[in-house]
């Protein structure tokens, strides 16, 4: 009977430890362990799992620049498409046998003036960078000292159409830099700083541009500043292939004009400027004499030399609707003439002519 009763009590009290062990396992009294945890203890946990302040500030700020992006991204889906002159006059309504995106156009052999194709060629427009053409010209042809340090000031800053330029204020180039510069690369500071220098100054330069224009038959023809910036700067196709054909002949700008790249020298800085015309540089176009030119009202245009099959052309592609649609353009003539030459077929203005 005492063992019987010794085994019992040992029974029992193992019963006892495993009931509050399974108590002491149960969520409640679990999370009543965590309500005595040390506040230390509770705030290193926490802080695993909570972002810093700098953290946090870094969020935001993403937050934001995204917000920020995808505003501008739909202010600009959502603003109209502003139209250019030629689109305005209906000029892209005129079809040609090439498809060709410019709605104004002119190839023509410079030897012999015979006209290979024109389409609108008498339309007046806006011409925009190949203002620039002009003011190289002038430049060049008044021999003045090309060494000549030019400083750019505030007067040089664009104002009208508040492009962005690599020369800031009080940074000084010689001035056979910045005609480099303003032929090459269609660099506004550098031929605003040209014209602002010239003997006379600005209103001089103008002046002569106009007188420049009538003197080379150029009847079409107005300028009202060096850069191309102002939409009040136009000619005709007809007009600016006389004046490629003059451009031509000064060696200087057929020099400048063709230039793949230039490097200069601004304070402690060295700048890489590179030719917005990249056919410059391709194997395939031996170009002799070129220029670009970009604002809304002018579209893309695009004045060249070039030997094409043998022949010297001068090109004109003038309010050319896209990006890129100006090389294109003048890709497709090159073609053409390459393959008219191959099979010895005519190429003639007839038949590839329209006015609109």
């Amino acid at each position: 009977m005492r063992i019987t009763l010794s085994l019992g009590s040992r029974w029992l009290r193992w019963v006892s430890l495993l009931a509050m062990a399974i108590a002491l396992a149960s969520p409640g009294v679990q999370a009543a362990g965590k309500k005595h945890q040390p506040k230390k203890a509770v705030a290193a946990s926490q802080a695993k799992h909570t972002p810093t302040k700098s953290a946090r500030a870094v969020t935001a700020k993403r937050k934001t620049a995204t917000t920020r992006r995808s505003r501008v991204r739909a202010h600009v889906a959502a603003a109209p498409a502003v139209l250019s002159v030629g689109q305005k006059m209906g000029l892209h309504s005129a079809s040609d046998p090439l498809d060709l995106a410019s709605s104004v156009a002119l190839v023509m052999d410079q030897d012999t003036h015979e006209v290979l194709l024109s389409k609108n060629d008498e339309a007046v427009l806006p011409i925009a960078s190949i203002t620039k053409l002009m003011t190289g010209l002038l430049i060049s042809e008044a021999h003045l000292p090309m060494d000549t340090p030019i400083t750019i000031t505030q007067d040089d800053v664009d104002t009208e159409k508040h492009s962005r330029s690599r020369l800031v204020v009080g940074a000084t180039l010689t001035r056979g830099e910045l005609l480099h510069l303003a032929l090459m690369a269609s660099e506004n500071r550098a031929a605003h700083a040209l014209g602002r220098t010239y003997p006379g100054g600005m209103p001089m330069f103008v002046e002569r541009m106009n007188a420049k224009a009538q003197l080379l038959g150029m009847h079409d023809t107005r300028y009202v500043e060096p850069t191309g910036l102002s939409s009040q700067n136009r000619s005709s196709a007809r007009d600016l292939a006389r004046l490629v054909g003059v451009a031509y002949h000064d060696p200087l700008l057929r020099e400048l004009t063709t230039s793949p790249g230039y490097e200069v020298e601004v304070g402690s800085r060295t700048l890489q400027f590179n030719n917005t015309n990249r056919l410059v540089k391709s194997p395939a176009w031996d170009i002799g004499l070129q220029k670009t030119g970009y604002i809304s009202e002018a579209g893309r245009c695009l004045v060249m030399q070039a030997e094409i099959a043998g022949r010297k052309l001068i090109m004109v592609f003038l309010d050319s609707a896209g990006k890129f649609s100006r090389i294109a353009d003048a890709e497709r003539v090159r073609s053409w003439v390459q393959r008219s030459s191959r099979l010895g077929g005519p190429t003639a203005a007839s038949g590839f002519a329209s006015n609109g």
